[in-house]
């Protein structure tokens, strides 16, 4: 029997999920009163009416968030977010993160997790501030072993001090997605436990919001 993990925040109106974007709007474009005209008395439907920026809450980015030619979410190979067998980094304290191809050795097809606990910030102005990150020596590892995919439970997998993206350049330039904003980490076990994170299926988008979780057999 496997147990899930909830690895995602919660996406509600007005939220800051990364300073300078826009929050979402969440409202209805059928309430429940106006459903009762249309069906009768006792018979409500709510249909939702949302406008979200794309990286929202926990998201995940594919190579067109950086590269023009990048494929977009409907090229996304299932087999590097659905069910992918994972490991998780405790990295808890360290403001730059170094990983190493030793630390990496027989990930290969494997969703790479780097705990950091600053998405015990989200919401906050501290979470916008200073924040965790990979070097780019740390992307070169990750793309050399082979890895599925890397999530991150911080503002940004990239420094933010200036405007290079080396990380991003690094993972997305090979095919290889990020999901950032992560949170729970702390619940995951360091290995034996799989990890999703699908986004739908969207034409020229190349970053959107993921229902992300861990299973783990017990």
């Amino acid at each position: 029997m496997a147990s899930h993990i909830d690895l995602s925040h919660v996406i509600t109106d007005g939220m800051v999920t990364y300073p300078g974007l826009p929050a979402p709007k969440i409202g209805s474009h059928l309430t429940r009163e106006a459903a009762e005209e249309i069906y009768g008395p006792g018979i409500t439907f709510q249909i939702g009416l949302i406008t979200i920026c794309t990286n929202t809450g926990t998201y995940l980015d594919v190579p067109f968030h950086r590269f023009a030619d990048g494929h977009d979410l409907t090229g996304l190979a299932l087999e590097r977010v659905a069910a992918v067998p994972a490991a998780c980094f405790d990295r808890v304290g360290e403001p730059s993160i170094d990983l190493t191809a030793s630390e990496l050795e027989g990930l290969a097809g494997h969703a790479v997790l780097i705990r950091t606990d600053h998405s015990q910030h989200f919401g906050t102005e501290r979470y916008l501030e200073r924040h965790p990150f990979l070097t780019a020596a740390s992307a070169d590892a990750l793309v050399a072993a082979g890895v599925a995919c890397v999530g991150i439970d911080s503002l940004n997998i990239d420094s933010t001090d200036g405007g290079e993206r080396p990380v991003h350049t690094t993972l997305l330039g090979s095919e290889v997605p990020i999901i950032e904003h992560l949170t729970n980490l702390d619940a995951l076990p360091a290995s034996g436990f799989t990890f999703t994170a699908v986004p739908p299926k969207i034409e020229d988008a190349g970053t959107f919001t993921v229902r992300a979780f861990a299973s783990v057999v017990s």
